[in-house]
């Protein structure tokens, strides 16, 4: 998740050797053209997720998904006192049952000295990696594969809910960083401080190190190594990863920002040669609407991605839902326009990865009444299936997220506190419950259901012609 635009609130060798930077862009190019299509072909009837033109392509159909976020999904698998994977086998059921079969995970994660970050974690310190969290991520994907589910990986985060970007930069410039939402450092300097990732030769060591250890590695429980695993749809370089919080940080950080989405490319690329990769880029909202920008992170990117956040952007205001909702629709349709039209001009798919619009009145509690919410589910829906059937590149969508049957276990504390293990869909930098959609949420499950069932048999109008 992302700030408030308005507050700062936060919701939620480099390559080993031979790999210098312009042999690594050199790969990059060289993936999105004939190698793309030799490996398109070599994966029909594969099982792999790849892409053609603004169409994810899977054993030769189109592919197209209803999805959720499941951050916590590792942690649930994880053989540990802080995992339940009885639990994590129900969730899965249960999504499945509505019809979810795309899921975003946190596939990462640095253990960190941040206020309000994730503990235990994956990275403990460079190179040194928590083995119950890796295979709780195994027993996952084996899961999911049990269920035909695909598996979105984000490989660090932008915001500190899992340590991210600040905190790989702590690992090697002595230990310095600070806090979102601290009143010694206003928004945007979280975000400007996060940004200067891009450019830290040392911190993108720790970066890369991990993402050869992942995208390597083999599944305990499967056998069989990420790279070759069709349960995994797509790597995506990092949860919301932005150039900056400031007009001026992102104008400095641009080329910094573009060359590690490049270099991190290639660097995938070189390692596998079956998966996606992704940004998981909120879109315009996320580069201060420097559309250029975001057209030039994607050059060797699969896919665009957007995130839509109402509340957070104060397009709507929680404590007058009836009163706004209408004008903050508006703005989310011209959003996903926008968002349409730059995927056209890229010829690639576009995916809402992340959506999300708190209870009726702004408050947390399950009992909660969610009209408006389902209001905008509905809206994200109608809006997909609609650009589906006018063949556009809208490929599907992720909602934020599910919440399952985890609760908050507290009354007088908004967050998770480190080492708790009740897993909403909400990271512990954010209010339990605030966009979580919980196993007795009856009506918003119902529009996720009919969605999905429609979505299997609807077709574009250039395929009915």
């Amino acid at each position: 998740m992302k700030p408030n635009s308005k507050t700062g609130l936060s919701r939620r060798g480099v390559l080993g050797g031979a790999l210098n930077t312009l042999g690594m862009t050199a790969l990059a190019l060289t993936a999105t053209g004939a190698d793309a299509k030799t490996r398109r072909k070599a994966q029909k009837g594969s099982g792999f997720v790849t892409r053609d033109g603004i169409h994810f392509k899977l054993n030769g159909d189109t592919y197209r998904y209803v999805g959720a976020n499941i951050w916590y999904g590792a942690y649930l698998g994880a053989p540990a006192a802080f995992g339940n994977r009885a639990r994590l086998v129900k969730e899965l059921d249960d999504l499945k049952a509505l019809g979810v079969t795309n899921l975003r995970v946190l596939g990462s994660g640095e253990l960190s000295p941040l206020k309000n970050s994730l503990d235990p974690a994956i990275t403990i310190k460079p190179g040194t990696y928590n083995k119950d969290l890796l295979a709780g991520l195994d027993f996952l994907l084996s899961e999911m594969k049990k269920r035909d589910m695909k598996a979105v990986l984000y490989l660090t985060n932008f915001w500190e809910w899992s340590g991210g970007m600040v905190t790989l930069q702590y690992y090697t410039n002595g230990g310095n960083y600070i806090n979102m939402n601290d009143p010694a450092h206003p928004w945007p300097e979280f975000a400007d401080f996060s940004a200067q990732f891009y450019a830290d030769k040392a911190a993108k060591d720790v970066y890369y190190d991990y993402v050869k250890m992942l995208v390597t590695r083999t599944n305990s429980i499967t056998k069989t190594s990420y790279r070759n695993d069709p349960t995994i749809m797509a790597w995506q370089l990092s949860n919301e990863p932005r150039p900056g919080g400031s007009d001026a940080a992102i104008a400095r950080n641009a080329d910094a920002y573009c060359g590690w989405i490049n270099d991190t490319c290639a660097l995938i690329r070189s390692l596998d040669k079956n998966h996606l990769i992704s940004l998981g880029h909120e879109g315009l909202m996320g580069a201060n609407n420097n559309r250029d920008l975001v057209m030039r992170a994607h050059e060797h990117i699969d896919y665009l991605t957007a995130h839509i956040w109402p509340l957070n952007w104060s397009w709507v205001s929680d404590k007058d839902l009836a009163g706004t909702f209408d004008a903050g629709a508006t703005k989310v349709q011209a959003y996903i326009d926008a968002h349409i039209q730059m995927a056209k001009e890229l010829n690639k798919p576009l995916v809402f990865e992340e959506f999300g619009f708190p209870r009726d009145g702004g408050q947390y509690a399950p009992d909660v009444p969610t009209t408006y919410k389902d209001r905008f589910y509905s809206l994200i829906y109608a809006a997909v299936e609609d650009a589906i059937r006018s063949d556009t590149p809208v490929a599907g969508s992720n909602f934020w997220a599910w919440g399952g049957a985890g609760r908050a276990l507290h009354t007088d504390t908004w967050h998770m506190l480190r080492g708790e293990t009740s897993y909403v869909g909400d990271p512990p930098h954010e209010p339990q419950g605030w966009y979580s959609v919980f196993n007795t949420d009856t009506s918003t499950q119902a529009l996720i259901k009919a969605h999905a069932a429609r979505l299997k048999t609807l077709k574009s109008v250039k395929a009915v012609a």
